[in-house]
Formats: C-alpha cells, structure tokens, sequence
C-alpha cells in the first residue's frame, strides 16, 4: 500500500531528497562536537557577459584550520529558492556537523544574487560556480577580504570539493563539472537530462527532434516565477535586468517560452528551440562530466521523470564516468516525505538513518575523504511503495530491469497475454477543442488546491484492459507500446511544414482495482507528436516502480488530449485497427522475471 504524505509541490522544486535501508558504511565522523560557525561572504563574478554579486554562506566545522584542513560541500538552490530557504540552508548544516566545509550560495538571478536567470547554462551558472571553487581552493579571495584556507587540497588551487542538490540545484552540478574538472564528487537529485524533453515531451522513439507536447502548466509557472522576482526580492540588483519585454532571464529562454506558448512549431523554429533548450541541458554536455556521481531520481515527479535520470546514467556508464543511481519516492508530484516512512529530509536530519541518506554520506565518504574501500552501495536502487516496513522498503540490482513482459491490444478492447487471443476489431475515438481527459493540475500544490481524480471522457480515448492478476506484478522502469493508427485529417495535415499539425495523443496505463477503483500511477503520462501515421510508432511511457496487486488490472490508454499539456490543432479521429498478426504490443520491464 502506498503511503503518500503531501508535500507542496513550490518546496519539492527547492529541495534535495531521498531514503533508506540497511547501512552501507558507518558515518564519517564529523568536527568533534559537530558545531560550526557561518559566515556571510559575497563574491563578484564575471559570467555571461555580465559581473554580479553571488550572495553565500560559509559554514566552517568547529576545529578545522589550515593544518586540520576538511573536505568541502558546494550547493545551491533550487528554481525560485534561495541559499536561505530551508532545504538549501539544511545542506550547510548538515554537512559542517558532519566535518565538511560547506559553502551554500544563492544560484544566479535569485535571492540576493545577481546576473540572470540563465537554467544552468554551463557557459554561466557553471562558470560562476567555478569561481566559486576558485575562493575553496585559496586561489581567490571573498569580496570582503576572507580566503578559505582550511579545505583539503588535491594540488595547487584544486580543492576537495562535492555538490549536492535538488531540482535547479541539481543540474548545477553536472554544468559545473562540465567546465571544471576539480570537482570531485557529484549527487544530483530530482533534475533534468534534456529540458526539450522535459518542457515539450514528445515520447515517440525517434522523434527527439520534433517538439511533442507543451507542458504548459509547469512551463509557465516556472517562467512567471522568474519573472515575478521584484515580488519575492524587492530592490533587485541591476544585473538582474533584462529588458522591458524579458525581465529576468536571458534572452533565449524567454524567446523559448514564447514559441512554446505559441502553439507553432514552423520546422526551423522548432529546430532552434530544441537546440536552445539542450545546450542548457546535461545531454548536451555530458561527455565532459568526468566527476563520480550519484543520481538520485524521484518517482513521484512530472516534471522531472525517471526516464531523465536514466538517460543520464546510461551516457555516464557508457563513457565510465563512476556512476549509480536510486529511484526515491518523491519528486516534484510528491510522494513519501515523511522521515518516518525512511525516505531522506536532510533538514530533518536523517542522513544517517535513510537509505538515501546512508548512500550520500558513503559517495562523500568515497571521493571526499579519499577512502577507496568505503562501500557506495549497488549500481541501482529503487524504492518500493508497497513494502511497509522503512528498512526494507528499498530493492537493488545491477541495473534496471529489461523490456521481459509482453501484453497484445486486442480489438475487443482487452490487454491479452499471447497474439492468438487477439481478437480481429477495429475502434474509433475524436479529440474535441478543448482538453477532455485529465491527468493532474501541475501546479495544485503551489496554490494549495486539491487536484481531481484522473479521469478520461467517453469517446475521446481508448483502453484496453487485462484479465485479473493472479500474481503480483512488478513494473520497474519504462514500458513501451509499438503502436499503429489510423487518421486521414492528421494524415492530410503533418507535411505541412508546421510541426504542430502532426497528431498528438497520450500514451498511459492505469492500475484497475476489483473494486473499479482506478489508478495513474504518480499521474505520468507519454505524449506524442506521432512523426507519421501511416507508419508504425514506438512509445516509451515514463519509468515506474509500481505493484499490481492479484486481482487487479492492468489498462493501456491512448488519449485525444490532456489538460497539462498542449494538444492537437483541429480535429483528428483516430482508429485503432487489431488483428492477430497486427496488432498494438504493450512491453513491461518486470523486475524479478526472465526476457
């Protein structure tokens, strides 16, 4: 049974997080008495094409000084926080009490720091952090005069330094690496591998470079916050300034939105959008990350899905970057906060009784402290919702499980085991003009309101749904669907040079209860631009870890619209045609079954 304990959803994008289970390697003794002093210091920096304040505390371990130099912990925060906000400040805390020296900044364009909101461009956000390790390394100085010679040193200014954080402050790290190759150790929560995927989805295997569909709901409240910043900060820095029609962030991130919102993706608009939005993105720069990292992964998360996360770890293995990865249980969506469920809350201070938190300390442990033998844990680790006892609750493997399980669309509308059961049937649903089935209100937790039930509208969606379980059935990872439809307005309509009147559609499975009772696990949904209907398409849904209970059911959806995301232009009947030999094929990665 899952155990959702709400968390606003503004906080879950300003903090880190994660859980955990059996030790893995005893703590790494802190400063003897575990206190500290802090320090406010503000450093100039040039990034960007522009110089501007970066506002940072330093907190210093009770004992450490140049002959008993520590290891340091750099982070920041996530979009729209602060280095004062409760997360970020928990990381200075925690880590001082634990015999590191932690320098925690606000991030460029908020809190008291200025430059502009530039979504972690390597060339900017990384390059001012950069000069960040410059000051822990001694080889600059802060603002007012204080240098930090108290931080254990590779060689001449390179300091031993990691970073952790969630969200914007998570994705930091991996543009920080890229240009500096003196960072030692990375642990990125909830973030992202490619913001053209994360803002604008378009889950057909192959269609990377075709905008899918706009996430319009997290994409603008992210952008009004940025814009909205003169409310949360009065008396902005200079720097901060834009222009009169793009206030706070660059230029080309303003320009993005405005396409985005549009509704039009002309073929050489879109190209550039799609180039914009990666080159700000780790998938862009990932062959430069050279720093051991721990990616950290919320299931619980639409704006960040695991997909994100696992298409970071497979670039970083595959280029032997020292890497793993867990799948916690919240995320930008929610999940289980609470640190009695076991899941990491650094300001709670459960680091060393989490799973997550366990795991952190050891990768520091590893890499900062220098001690080879400290045991990181496995390659891969996810949480299990369904397990009710904390120190169990987190399973392991060498890697996520395979594509193992395959379910047919039958034309009788059911999810069938075997192709011969395929029952020969053809069924037809229509989009209307406005949104008809829901998935979630992104943003319901920011403004404190609660979020209906998914639900889809008779007619504007099909399903196909399995027989009851007689077994459990664990899903972990991504399934995919290779699916063929058919629509003559679509088909008459995608060559037109305006990427926008290809079909769009959304690809989700529920779990169905005996009781009728249906579930979208975590609300995650696959949307689709389909590259061509009179071809065959393959679909990759969002990653999972989800339990189907015996007697449930599984059911496969494809849907005309969301209300979170942008649709279709005009109206498009699409018919789904099934025979034993041709037919839709759902695949599960099943953990624990054989390919």
């Amino acid at each position: 049974m899952s155990r959702r304990v709400p968390r606003s959803r503004a906080a879950l994008a300003l903090v880190l997080g994660a859980a955990l289970t059996a030790p893995l390697v005893q703590a790494a003794p802190a400063a003897a008495s575990g206190e500290y002093t802090v320090t406010a210091l503000k450093f100039t920096v040039r990034a960007g094409g522009r110089t501007c304040a970066v506002d940072a505390d330093l907190y210093r371990p009770a004992g450490v000084d140049r002959n008993r130099p520590a290891p340091a912990v750099l982070a920041t925060n996530g979009f729209g926080g602060s280095k004062s906000d409760g997360s970020t400040d928990a990381i200075g805390k925690a880590f001082a009490q634990r015999g590191y020296v932690s320098l925690v900044y606000s991030g460029l364009g908020f809190g008291r720091s200025g430059c502009l909101i530039s979504l972690d461009d390597p060339a900017i956000d990384g390059v001012a952090a950069s000069q960040l390790v410059d000051f822990l390394g001694g080889g600059r100085a802060a603002d007012d005069g204080t240098t930090a010679d108290f931080v254990t040193l590779d060689g001449a200014d390179d300091p031993r330094v990691g970073m952790i954080g969630g969200s914007y402050g998570g994705a930091v790290q991996l543009a920080t690496a890229a240009v500096d190759r003196r960072v030692d150790a990375l642990v990125p929560m909830i973030t992202w591998h490619d913001l053209a995927y994360s803002l604008v989805p378009n889950n057909a295997v192959g269609g990377e470079d075709v905008p899918g569909a706009f996430k319009w709901q997290w994409a603008n409240g992210f952008y009004l916050m940025g814009e909205g910043q003169p409310l949360l900060q009065p008396s902005l820095d200079p720097s901060r300034i834009n222009s009169v029609d793009c206030l706070h962030f660059v230029t080309r991130a303003c320009e993005t939105v405005r396409t985005l919102n549009s509704g039009r993706f002309p073929a050489e608009e879109a190209k550039d959008m799609l180039a914009y939005a990666r080159s700000v993105s780790p998938v862009s720069y990932l062959s430069r990350v050279k720093a051991p990292t721990l990616l950290v992964q919320g299931q619980a998360d639409t704006l960040f899905n695991l997909n994100e996360a696992t298409a970071t770890y497979r670039t970083l293995t595959a280029q032997g970057t020292p890497t793993k990865m867990i799948w916690q249980s919240w995320g930008h969506s929610g999940g289980l906060t609470d640190p009695a469920t076991g899941e990491l809350d650094i300001a709670e201070g459960n680091l060393e009784t989490s799973y997550v938190g366990r795991r952190v300390l050891a990768w520091f442990d590893r890499y900062l402290r220098a001690r080879p033998d400290t045991d990181t844990g496995p390659a891969f680790a996810y949480h299990r919702d369904w397990i009710t006892d904390p120190a169990d609750a987190y399973a392991t493997a060498s890697r996520p499980p395979a594509l193992n399980r395959a379910l047919y669309l039958s034309g009788d509308g059911k999810l069938v085991d075997n192709r011969a059961k395929v029952a020969r049937g053809s069924r037809t649903y229509t989009n209307a003009l406005v949104p008809t089935s829901h998935s979630e209100t992104s943003l319901a937790g920011i403004i404190g309101q609660p979020d209906p039930a998914p639900y889809d509208t008779p007619g504007t969606h099909l399903a196909w749904t399995s027989a009851p379980l007689e077994r459990p059935l664990d899903v972990v990872g991504a399934p995919t669907a290779r699916l063929k439809v058919v629509s003559p307005q679509a088909e008459l309509t995608q060559d037109s040079g305006d990427h926008a009147d290809r079909l769009v559609l959304f690809a989700k499975l529920y779990d169905v209860a005996p009781d009728g009772t249906r579930t979208l696990v975590h609300r995650l949904v696959a949307p689709v631009r389909v590259p061509d209907v009179t071809e065959s398409f393959t679909v990759t849904l969002p990653g999972i870890v989800h339990r189907y209970e015996p007697g449930h059911r599984l059911r496969f959806v494809i849907a005309a619209s969301d209300g979170a995301y942008g649709g279709n232009r005009g109206v498009k009947p699409v018919t789904v045609v099934s025979a034993p030999d041709d037919t839709g094929v759902l695949r599960l990665p099943v953990a624990g079954a054989t390919p």
